[in-house]
């Protein structure tokens, strides 16, 4: 019989793993703009560890649920709400991969955006995701945001009819512009859930 999953908010203690969960949902990405942070003698998880230790900040402990099944830590959702209104000044001067993400989030301004939704491979088909995807929705109402938004590559097809599912609808969608290197490609998807 598997164990049901229990939900607690994260602490700095679990930095290591909430950087390993935002390289799986960003697909590899994250690990390759750490690695050009890095200095020498570092590692892209050691920046990526330092990012969640952070008391404020897009990818900071202090905006993440985690999932565990028994003493392990399995899944974890990153959010917080967008400004309203959404500033796009500066957007030239981020990294090119980041524009597209960022001029989808300007297109929900005020909801409750889930950057990170991430489970471990063995935790995955067993219903976490989408009781994360609840919780991201109880987040939403209780900030007073109008719904819960999420960003995912088209190329995530089993992602996307996740969110689907939960009742998210795509609303927008901007050209993936990612390193060569990487397999994927398509759009970014932008979803909105349903309204709080």
């Amino acid at each position: 019989m598997a164990l049901e999953p229990t939900f607690r908010p994260a602490t700095r203690a679990d930095a290591a793993t909430l950087a390993v969960l935002m390289d799986i949902a960003g697909e590899g990405v994250p690990n390759r703009l750490w690695l050009d942070m890095a200095g020498p003698g570092h590692s892209a998880l050691e920046v990526g560890r330092e990012r969640a230790r952070r008391e404020e900040g897009g990818f900071s402990y202090r905006h993440t649920t985690v999932a565990e099944i028994g003493d392990e830590i399995a899944a974890c959702l990153i959010g917080y709400r967008l400004d309203d209104p959404y500033d796009l000044t500066g957007l030239d001067a981020m990294p090119e991969p980041f524009r597209p993400l960022l001029r989808l989030e300007a297109q929900a301004p005020g909801t409750w955006y889930v950057n990170v939704l991430a489970t471990f491979a063995e935790y995955r088909g067993q219903g976490i995701g989408a009781k994360l995807l609840d919780i991201a929705g109880t987040h939403a109402r209780d900030a007073g945001a109008p719904a819960p938004s999420i960003i995912v590559g088209s190329w995530n097809t089993g992602a996307e009819r996740l969110y689907a599912r939960a009742g998210f609808q795509t609303v927008a969608r901007e050209p993936a512009t990612l390193p060569p290197a990487y397999p994927q490609s398509g759009d970014w998807l932008l979803m909105i859930g349903p309204r709080t």
